[in-house]
């Protein structure tokens, strides 16, 4: 087994090639532990066939990015694979996307890395899925940015939970003067705005079903009539849709179509949430402070500031972190050290509870899960699990 990485810059990911002959054992702890609490990308390839199509998902799982067997007509396939994945890094470490979309934790650098592909590198249609106030208009406006068309037109936002079911078709098509009582003047619509630009739909779980299926056509064929026109007229955009809520499950209740879901999700990008990349939160803090006070070097922060600030439980995830940030700022000084009392009253930690638990051994224990890619499902169901056998356990 042979290992080549690139050079490592600045604590950024590393691209590499892990050479074998067998997928033994040994070959998938080797890329387990390289890539455990990194996002580096290793290309496995295999010098000779694999024994069975299983080992080529188990090298995936085990933290490969790509595998491929050793043929003289593969070289082209990794050099171009290699390339690809060092145009991403770049793309990456530039300064605008470093402060458009603040984060290195593993778990954030992923999911970016997919949005700057997805962007740069194809046209698809993109879903961009999450909790609220995890950055989702944000991706979006780096999708559109990032996309290189060479004549390519303006981004145009659509909140899809603020448009009124009866003026819908105006909305999405626009109308012709007179189409209806109000409608002095002829008006685009989103559609036709966005053409040869970006169209985002957020909130786009909140479509009712009919109006899912009077869009699909403009999505499919790129072909619609304003309100009251017998005039068919096309565009063509970009489609980046974004929504917080569970769109599988609404597909399985009948709420949300199928054939809407498939066009939308050509590419769909799950935003972790604040919770699940706390390693990102002090950096965010010193970026929101610094948009603040762009002329000042973001202050030191006291040890239990900074425990407060990691610990804290996050709703609202980025958008209540800036919240958070802006409050304090608002009480600070501007000399010297972040302190306890620049903490607004309402935002200080309750006393700890009289029995003492749950405990910091409980928290660190949810902590690792999370770390470790965990999901909340996941970790809910563990708990029960052990629970109920301890539970059952005879006393003593």
């Amino acid at each position: 087994m042979d290992i080549q990485l690139g050079p490592r810059t600045h604590d950024q990911p590393q691209n590499g090639v892990i050479v074998f002959d067998t997928a033994t054992p040994e070959v998938i702890d080797r890329l387990r532990e390289i890539t455990s609490d990194r996002s580096d990308r290793i290309l496995a390839l295999s010098a000779t066939s694999l024994p069975r199509a299983a080992g080529s998902w188990d090298l995936l799982r085990a933290g490969a990015s790509d595998v491929v067997t050793w043929t003289g007509e593969q070289a082209h396939h990794i050099a171009e694979r290699l390339r690809r994945w060092e145009a991403i890094d770049e793309l990456l470490a530039c300064r605008h996307v470093q402060e458009f979309l603040v984060g290195d934790s593993v778990v954030w650098q992923t999911v970016l890395r997919e949005a700057v592909e997805v962007a740069r590198f194809t046209s698809a249609a993109v879903l961009v899925t999450g909790e609220s106030g995890t950055g989702k208009e944000r991706v979006a406006q780096l999708i559109h940015e990032l996309d290189p068309r060479p004549h390519k037109k303006k981004l145009v936002i659509l909140d899809c939970s603020t448009v009124v079911p009866s003026l819908s078709g105006s909305e999405f098509f626009g109308h012709e003067k007179g189409a209806f009582t109000g409608a002095s003047a002829p008006r685009e619509g989103a559609f036709e705005l966005a053409d040869g630009g970006t169209l985002f739909l957020d909130e786009v779980g909140e479509l009712p079903v009919t109006l899912q299926a009077e869009l699909l056509r403009v999505i499919q064929e790129g072909t619609f009539k304003r309100v009251g026109s017998n005039t068919w007229r096309r565009s063509k955009f970009r489609l980046v849709c974004a929504t917080n809520r569970d769109l599988e499950a609404e597909r399985a209740n009948g709420s949300f179509r199928n054939d809407f879901y498939y066009r939308i999700a050509g590419c769909t990008l799950h935003l972790p949430s604040l919770r699940e990349r706390t390693e990102d939160i002090i950096p965010l803090f010193r970026h929101f402070f610094g948009q603040v006070h762009p002329d000042r070097r973001p202050p030191e922060l006291e040890g239990a500031v900074r425990e407060l600030l990691v610990r804290r439980a996050y709703p609202g995830n980025v958008r209540d972190l800036r919240g958070l940030v802006l409050r304090i700022i608002h009480r600070y000084l501007g000399d010297g050290v972040i302190t306890v009392g620049d903490i607004p009253e309402h935002e200080r930690p309750e006393s700890p509870r009289v029995d003492g638990w749950p405990d910091q051994d409980f928290e660190d224990s949810i902590r690792c899960g999370l770390a470790r890619g965990a999901s909340l499902a996941d970790i809910t169901a563990r708990a029960a699990d052990v629970a109920t056998r301890l539970a059952s356990e005879p006393a003593g």
